[in-house]
């Protein structure tokens, strides 16, 4: 059941980025010490599982949730977000927490530059000056040329590329599938997928690794649970900027727990790349608004 009150729409999500950047935080921990692909894995059987008990609990069961128009984009879609969720876990390796999102933050305007070929939709002049205007603030942060540019931030900016698509076909399948068929899809192709590979590569895990491991999988389905209640509570034009949230989140975490620093580039670039992304989401929310009234 959906309703609209903002103010507990917004508190919810800004408790989900927190728990995103949490799960960050112990994911860049255990991939240093382990390879990604198990932790990925064992991520996502625990995902997999909370994705089965939520589609259980709705109307029809798993049978339901199971029915899709377009199984084969659905399955895609799992594919793609798990493939996503490696690449930005080396990215948290070799670059940090706080070079990685910085750079991740690229992604909205990623969604609107995509949005026409992949949707079909019009993405008007304003929207595309944003756009090119963000991606001055992603040169800004990567400093090519320099001695400061690694070849390392283009892995996240892979994955900021992966999570754009994914966030796109994830509004496509929408138009003929619900959010439970969405959310089914995404656990369960993922584990699939993901559980070959990482079982090739599984490693002995000590124990307190273990209980990192099992926070690191109690976060995750508590961010996805909070995101459900999110959307529930509010609009998804009114709390959706407050998803940079996490890359303030993660930043912080990155330079009190881990000791990494921020360099001025890279927040100059972050206000750059945020504001146009902030533009954006308002320039689509309009759009949308006329396009009901007409």
């Amino acid at each position: 059941m959906t309703s609209n009150d903002t103010r507990r729409g917004v508190t919810l999500m800004a408790c989900a980025m927190a728990v995103f950047a949490g799960q960050d935080v112990i994911s860049r921990h255990l991939a240093v010490e382990y390879n990604v692909w198990m932790v990925v894995m064992i991520r996502y059987w625990f995902f997999a599982a909370f994705a089965l008990s939520v589609a259980a609990r709705r109307a029809g069961g798993l049978r339901a949730a199971a029915q899709s128009a377009q199984p084969w984009v659905q399955s895609f879609r799992g594919l793609l977000l798990v493939a996503e969720i490696c690449v930005m876990v080396f990215a948290f390796v070799y670059l940090g927490l706080v070079e990685a999102h910085a750079i991740f933050a690229c992604y909205p305007l990623l969604v609107a530059a995509l949005s026409g070929p992949v949707l079909g939709e019009t993405v008007g002049w304003r929207r595309w000056a944003a756009i090119g205007v963000g991606f001055i603030g992603i040169l800004v942060i990567l400093q090519p040329g320099s001695g400061v540019f690694t070849p390392a931030a283009l892995i996240a900016l892979c994955s900021a590329l992966m999570f754009a698509l994914y966030t796109l076909l994830t509004r496509y399948v929408a138009r003929a599938d619900t959010s439970a068929t969405s959310f089914f899809y995404t656990g369960t192709v993922g584990a699939l997928a993901i559980t070959p590979v990482g079982l090739v590569f599984w490693e002995p895990m000590i124990a307190p690794d273990w209980g990192w491991m099992a926070l690191l999988c109690v976060m995750g389905a508590l961010g996805h649970w909070l995101l459900i209640k999110v959307y529930e509570a509010a609009e998804a034009s009114a709390v959706q900027p407050f998803a940079y949230l996490q890359l303030v989140f993660a930043a912080s975490l990155g330079v009190l727990l881990l000791g990494e620093t921020v360099r001025p580039a890279v927040v100059l670039g972050v206000l750059i790349v945020v504001g146009a992304g902030l533009f954006t989401l308002w320039r689509e929310n309009v759009a949308r608004r006329r396009a009901g009234q007409m």
